[in-house]
């Protein structure tokens, strides 16, 4: 197996929604409603992977901040976690669990360079290796920091939802049904992610929803 499409600039997203929106007239319509869609790519390694931890089932707002917090403290990199107390990773906003969490990651030694020449599954099954890191955490990292365009995140309750409005659902898709949707938007499956999320915004929006 090999590594498929990366996407690296506006452009590569551009295609994508293009081409999702050639499959289906929803898809069309949705992006003719909000425009283009954001790159969103982030760098890859230690840090982006512990951001994810920190956003885990928290809101985005509450992820900033802790988030903030422990840059200010400097404690984003591997050595600072495990050399850091517990007292002093809660005081930035860490749950005791994520605390464990935050120090499992800094002790697992991922080869962050070499994931990037490995194909999307060994990705998954590699990162979620490590306690803390689940799929979800493991697919929003390899859409983002890898840039893999065929990558999704079917237990994403925010794509579920979007689901449901976009196609007029009768009910928010579980995981299992949203990755079987998901199949249809291969080879492009992260830029339709990235479609959902931005049409979960503008419908919240829309309806007035804070």
């Amino acid at each position: 197996m090999t590594v498929g499409r990366i996407i690296e600039t506006p452009d590569c997203v551009a295609e994508g929604a293009a081409w999702l929106a050639a499959q289906d007239a929803r898809f069309a319509r949705a992006l003719a409603e909000m425009g283009p869609l954001p790159l969103r790519r982030k760098k890859d390694g230690f840090e982006p992977l512990l951001g994810a931890i920190v956003s885990q089932q928290v809101s985005v707002v509450a992820a900033d901040a802790i988030w903030g917090r422990l840059c200010a403290a400097r404690l984003t990199g591997p050595r600072k976690v495990l050399g850091a107390s517990d007292a002093e990773l809660r005081a930035c906003g860490l749950s005791r669990q994520k605390v464990r969490y935050a120090r499992a990651l800094a002790e697992a030694r991922i080869d962050f360079k070499g994931l990037r020449g490995m194909p999307d599954r060994e990705v998954i099954a590699r990162l979620t290796q490590v306690s803390g890191v689940g799929v979800w955490t493991a697919e929003i990292y390899a859409m983002f920091s890898l840039g893999r365009a065929d990558v999704f995140a079917p237990g994403d309750l925010a794509l579920q939802e979007a689901a449901r409005l976009l196609f007029d659902l009768e009910a928010r898709p579980k995981e299992r049904a949203m990755r079987e949707m998901a199949d249809a938007w291969s080879p492009w499956r992260a830029v339709a992610a990235r479609l959902l999320w931005a049409y979960y915004r503008h419908a919240k929006d829309r309806e007035g929803i804070r």
